[in-house]
């Protein structure tokens, strides 16, 4: 496979798991859908160790907790634990991040230095706003889980936490733009 077939396929990796899951959950039910997306999970992951010949850290989380929370709600026929997948992972990312700022460091410069190159301030500035991000993911999933039918709360994870991620990302575009080191600066 080319860089560029891999490069194009990279999205459907991301996004054909919760795809998956959405549909699943509407054709079979919650319990199948979960268990498609567990699969899924795995399956994009080791097409990404195959496109890539690694696996980003990012990604390898998401899969171990999609497994973890998945498993137990197969486990238990419990679908609280599916549903709070997104609170946990998204408060405890908030929580590294955070912690990685009163330490000194920067987890996110640390995952992504090798691909983006930033100044520092830029990195401090795109912690903060991926900070609020995954803070902002967490409130609203508590909320929707606990307010929304099991239908209407995947239409919130696969539509509404999605688009709270893109608003974000549009977010750090200035950022990016303004902080970006450029290879003569080097």
């Amino acid at each position: 496979m080319t860089q560029e077939s891999a490069r194009k396929s990279r999205p459907l990796l991301e996004f054909g798991p919760l795809i998956l899951f959405f549909v699943t959950n509407y054709t079979a039910g919650i319990f199948y859908g979960t268990a498609v997306l567990v699969v899924a999970t795995i399956i994009a992951l080791g097409l990404s160790w195959q496109l890539d010949k690694r696996i980003p850290l990012v990604p390898a989380l998401g899969c171990v907790a999609v497994v973890f929370f998945g498993t137990l709600t197969l486990v238990t026929e419990d679908e609280f634990f599916i549903k709070i997948k997104p609170t946990v992972i998204s408060a405890l990312f908030a929580i590294v991040l955070g912690a990685g700022q009163l330490l000194g460091r920067n987890p996110l410069k640390a995952m992504l230095g090798q691909s983006m190159k930033m100044h520092d301030e830029g990195w401090r500035k795109m912690t903060y706003i991926w900070m609020a991000m995954f803070t902002s993911s967490a409130i609203a999933n508590e909320i929707a889980w606990r307010t929304l039918s099991t239908d209407a709360w995947v239409n919130f994870k696969v539509f509404g936490l999605t688009g709270l991620s893109l608003l974000f990302a549009v977010a750090t575009v200035p950022i990016l733009t303004k902080y970006q080191i450029d290879e003569t600066e080097k």
